[in-house]
């Protein structure tokens, strides 16, 4: 279908922004999805590979919904990442719209979202507002639900899915698009969402799948060999890629694995000659990748040698800053090669000729080595091919002797996707729904929770009606043992320390174990342990023998929030809360990557947690009447990773720990001591004329 079949059809600026953008045709999966309805408002379940088109589908919901019905649009999608992606591709789109994004603060309205058209939302943080109570939920005409696949997942899956039931009760005339590359069982997920499926393995570029062994690429109909002369098919791949002066993916198991093949390609491209160009941009990413942090790490100066050379591993280890510099290098093909793990293959738009999945088993605490699903190796399979520039992608597998050839082919390419399934059944996953349920006035009564439950895909999935009143009934009991909800003549309603606990997206249990902190005496110390002592700060850090030494002085408070029967063992806890001491005492950010085995990311976003943490720690201890001046004053040092002394210095716009403390060293404690000529003197010495100028303007005028 030619898109100019579409006129009169939709909105002549929808129509009028598809041809400025270069479309001329619908895709096969687009065609369907409008013969089944899509510009009626049917809603709409889109299972087809990546680049197919899925993107344009939920694109002509939305604007069918804001041009011409007049109501809201809302995009939402398990990674922030995808959400700020889609944001910046609709607000280029359609510039003249209101566009918002939000992706933040779990304890905010955000009330200016009521005058956005469309709205770009992470799942917890839609999932945040409703327990807020936003009043626009009824001005929504269009609900689109990217990677809807994330059901499964059981630890975004579980939200998502309450979510989506909670929107089809709230939000009743809402068209929803739920659209993903990877689902066996789209026709239950359609059947539960009363919608119309639209199922295509249609692919924009064809895609070759590959076994890769002893230098040969097996295919289904022949065997080719790979450009190169490397014994060792990781590094063949390579060569065989640059040689045809293309880009490549490489997934590993592990973020050690990622940043070795890096460093392998970064040795193989060292003699490959390019522009004048390509060589300032790559050190323009080098330099930007060591300004990410205040003081560059080893993992920073190994990324940033690799990456002057072409290549780049990219994991959860980085900060933000660094994978966005590695993303947009590698789209404009300043990097030609990404070693990675897993996660990049989710949501992204990063597209590659070449993808390999060199590990296909991956070690999980708890569970041992465990092979990757087909539906993950399917999602990383589409990254391979660039609709822009190539006519064909590939995706290869390695196999280390022939027999293994036939159990690869079987299991990922001959397989059938899994069917995804709902992960929500479980009591401790339960109690901070149901507690929201409450708090908002939702459902308040055993009944009508129940009855909801039944609505979700778990109830249309499993159907056991007895099993979830039960499930319902023990959440019930201990949401108010701990003094969270309280019932009166059959209903239930949240107390003022529950509907807070709700509203502050924490888990139940840990507002009941911060509660039980918080009434106990307490040091700096006992602050740092209550708040690594929490579901939201897992997965812990590496243990380290110091734990051992801290256990015995802080036994009781630790039995104050912990049921005696509890199987409990504390050493990594306690290295977690002993790594947030020293990032509060100033140990420098690679002394404490070394010593608790973590990266710039990983204590990034510790850091960030232990903040939230501590602030739902402050909130709650002001419903109980209980002072709270240390815990400010530790939220203030856990932004900066500061000790006492610098909190006033670290205020200043461009002074952070490594300047507030050359400051301190120099005999300025205040921000009123930078007046003084002898400070502005040594100030200047310090840090340069430009910085200086900014820090000494802001002391005169503060």
């Amino acid at each position: 279908m030619d898109i100019n079949d579409l006129r009169g059809r939709v909105p002549n600026e929808l129509l009028e922004s598809l041809l400025e953008r270069n479309y001329s045709k619908l895709t096969p999966p687009q065609e369907l999805a409008i013969k089944h309805g899509l510009l009626a408002g049917s809603n709409m379940v889109v299972a087809s590979p990546t680049a197919s088109g899925k993107t344009l589908v939920a694109e002509l919901a939305m604007m069918r919904s804001v041009l011409a019905d007049r109501k809201k649009a809302v995009y939402v999608a398990p990674m922030r990442a995808l959400v700020a992606e889609k944001y910046e591709e609709f607000k280029s789109a359609y510039p003249y719209l209101n566009v918002a994004i939000s992706i933040g603060d779990l304890d905010s309205l955000d009330l200016w979202l009521q005058k956005y058209d469309i709205i770009f939302v992470s799942t917890e943080k839609f999932d945040s507002l409703i327990r807020h109570g936003i009043d626009w939920l009824d001005r929504i005409g269009c609900i689109v639900i990217d990677e809807v696949h994330t059901l499964g997942d059981s630890s975004r899956g579980p939200t998502l899915e309450v979510l989506i039931a909670r929107l089809r009760r709230l939000c009743r005339d809402a068209q929803i698009i739920a659209i993903s590359a990877t689902i066996g069982n789209a026709n239950e997920i359609a059947e539960w969402l009363g919608a119309q499926l639209v199922e295509s393995d249609y692919r924009p570029v064809k895609l070759e799948r590959g076994i890769v062994l002893k230098g040969d690429v097996i295919y289904q109909d022949r065997r080719e060999k790979l450009n190169g002369t490397s014994r060792i098919d990781e590094i063949r791949v390579m060569e065989d890629v640059l040689q045809k002066e293309k880009q490549l993916i490489i997934f590993y198991s592990s973020k050690r694995n990622a940043e070795s093949g890096a460093e392998k390609a970064k040795s193989f491209l060292k003699g490959v000659i390019q522009s004048p160009e390509i060589e300032d941009a790559r050190r323009k990413i080098s330099k930007g990748i060591m300004a990410a942090l205040s003081s560059p790490t080893e993992q920073c100066k190994k990324l940033s040698a690799c990456v002057e050379h072409g290549a780049a591993f990219h994991h959860s280890g980085l900060v933000n800053s660094q994978r966005k510099l590695i993303e947009d290098g590698f789209r404009e093909g300043k990097i030609k090669v990404v070693c990675t793990t897993t996660t990049l293959g989710f949501g992204v738009n990063m597209p590659a000729h070449t993808v390999l999945v060199r590990d296909t088993t991956r070690y999980s605490e708890g569970i041992g080595a465990e092979k990757l699903g087909i539906n993950e190796i399917t999602q990383l399979f589409g990254r391979a091919g660039r609709p822009k520039y190539d006519t064909e992608g590939r995706a290869l597998l390695i196999a280390k002797h022939e027999e293994e050839v036939i159990d690869l082919v079987n299991r990922y390419f001959l397989a059938s996707l899994e069917p995804i399934n709902s992960n929500l059944g479980i009591r401790p996953i339960l109690r901070t729904h149901v507690l929201s349920f409450i708090a908002g006035s939702f459902l308040t009564t055993e009944a009508s929770i129940s009855g909801f439950l039944n609505e979700t895909f778990y109830g249309f999935q499993y159907g056991r009606r007895s099993g979830i009143r039960r499930i319902v009934g023990d959440v019930l009991m201990e949401l108010n043992d701990w003094g969270f909800i309280e019932q009166k003549a059959g209903a239930y309603s949240a107390t003022r320390l529950g509907a807070r606990v709700s509203e502050l997206y924490i888990d139940p249990l840990t507002a009941k174990n911060i509660i039980g902190a918080l009434r106990t005496k307490r040091d700096e110390m006992a602050n740092l342990i209550m708040i690594a002592d929490t579901m939201e700060m897992k997965p812990y850090v590496k243990a380290v023998p110091e734990s051992e030494d801290v256990f015995p002085k802080y036994i009781d408070m630790l039995e104050s929030m912990h049921d005696k029967d509890e199987y409990y063992n504390p050493e990594k806890m306690l290295s977690t809360a002993l790594m947030l001491n020293d990032w509060v005492s100033e140990m420098k950010e690679p002394e404490i990557m070394e010593k608790y085995n973590a990266t710039p990311g990983s204590l990034f976003i510790k850091t960030n947690t232990a903040d939230w943490i501590a602030y739902s720690a402050i909130e709650l201890s002001k419903i109980l009447k209980i002072s709270h001046v240390d815990l400010l004053e530790m939220r203030e040092r856990m932004k900066y990773g500061i000790k006492k002394e610098l909190i006033q210095l670290v205020r200043l716009k461009g002074v952070g720990r490594v300047r507030a403390r050359t400051m301190h060293n120099l005999g300025i404690r205040k921000i009123s001591d930078i007046r003084n000529e002898d400070s502005k003197k040594a100030i200047m010495k310090a840090f340069g004329k430009e910085v200086a100028a900014a820090i000494i303007s802001q002391a005169e005028f503060s």
